[in-house]
C-alpha cells in the first residue's frame, strides 16, 4: 500500500457514515451546526417535527370540535427542505445543507420514519372526515385518537434519531413499531372507514 493509499483508506468513511447526499463533509457541517438548534452529529432539527406535531394539535381539537376538521384537511406532507425554506428558522439553508449531508445511518430511518408519518396523517384524515360525515361522534373520537396516539409514538422515535440515536441497521425499532397492536389496531380503524 503506497502513502496515498494509507491515506485514503484512513480517512474513508463507513458506509453508515456517510451522507445521502450533497457534498460530503459532515464533520465540518457538525461544527458549524453546534449551538444552532441542528444536532451535531446527526444533522437533523427537531424543529421539522413541527410539521407533524401541528397535525395532531389540530386533530386533538377535531375530536371536541368537529368544526375544526376545515383547518386540519388543509395540512399536507412537507418535505424537510420546504418546511425550512417555508419557516423562520434563523439558519433554515444551515439546516437544508446539513439534511442533505446526514450520514446514511440516521438519514434513512428519519426518512422512513417521515413517510410513515405523511401515510398516517393523510389516512387518518379521509378516516376522520368519513366519521364526521357519518355523524358518529363515537367512531370520530376513536379514529382521532387512533392516528394522533400512533403519530405520537413516530414523533418520539423521529426525535430520537434526530438526537443521535442510532437505529439498527435492519430497523428493528422501526419495524417493532409498525408491528405493534396500535398500528393493527389503527390499520383496521382506517378500512373500516
Amino acid at each position: 500500500m503506497t502513502g496515498a493509499d494509507k491515506q485514503t483508506a484512513s480517512t474513508a468513511q463507513p458506509d453508515s457514515a456517510r451522507p445521502i447526499g450533497g457534498i460530503g463533509y459532515p464533520r465540518t457541517l457538525g461544527k458549524v451546526a453546534r449551538g444552532k438548534n441542528i444536532h451535531e452529529d446527526t444533522l437533523l432539527a427537531t424543529d421539522y417535527l413541527n410539521h407533524f406535531n401541528e397535525i395532531v394539535m389540530l386533530l386533538d381539537m377535531v375530536a371536541d370540535i368537529p368544526e375544526c376538521m376545515e383547518d386540519a384537511r388543509e395540512w399536507q406532507p412537507k418535505s424537510y427542505a420546504d418546511h425550512f425554506r417555508d419557516s423562520c428558522f434563523q439558519d433554515k439553508e444551515l439546516a437544508i445543507l446539513a439534511y442533505e449531508n446526514a450520514p446514511i445511518r440516521y438519514r434513512l430511518p428519519f426518512d422512513h420514519l417521515v413517510a410513515q408519518m405523511d401515510a398516517t396523517a393523510l389516512a387518518g384524515l379521509k378516516a376522520i372526515e368519513a366519521a364526521i360525515a357519518a355523524g358518529d361522534e363515537v367512531r370520530t373520537k376513536s379514529t382521532v385518537s387512533a392516528v394522533t396516539g400512533q403519530l405520537r409514538q413516530y414523533i418520539d422515535l423521529t426525535s430520537a434519531i434526530i438526537n443521535g440515536h442510532n437505529m439498527t441497521s435492519e430497523q428493528d425499532e422501526i419495524d417493532a413499531l409498525l408491528a405493534s397492536e396500535d398500528v393493527d389496531d389503527l390499520a383496521a380503524l382506517l378500512k373500516s372507514s
